[in-house]
């Protein structure tokens, strides 16, 4: 029996599978884990080819690509912690390089509209 006061462990995230190679010929801008380095030119991933494939590829489906990316920024957060727990990237440029970035970023609420000159300070 699970005991009830530990907190379940979670499933790992989505495999590292996207962008989609483009051209058929190309090299492929997937990640080399537990690195995380872009295995086509060795730079962090998500690198800017892949991150302008991923554009192309999930289109207006910003949703979508905001899911797996942020199951990708568990990942590579998960992968490069245990290989570096004191000196690898802080969780802020982690989230930074993975889901920042993209074009899906809204603020959380509707900002009150700007002051039309009848508005009351106090």
């Amino acid at each position: 029996m699970p005991d009830p006061n530990r907190m379940p462990v979670p499933r790992r995230g989505p495999a590292a599978d996207r962008p989609r190679r483009h051209p058929l010929d190309g090299p492929q801008h997937l990640p080399l884990r537990p690195l995380w380095l872009c295995r086509a030119c060795g730079l962090s991933w998500p690198c800017a080819e892949a991150r302008l494939l991923l554009r192309v590829e999930y289109d207006n489906r910003w949703l979508d690509l905001a899911v797996y990316l942020s199951g990708l920024y568990y990942e590579a957060t998960h992968d490069l912690f245990r290989l570096d727990p004191e000196g690898g990237p802080t969780p802020r440029e982690l989230f930074q390089r993975f889901v920042a970035w993209g074009p899906y970023r809204r603020p959380a609420v509707a900002l009150p509209p700007a002051c039309t000159g009848r508005c009351r300070t106090n």
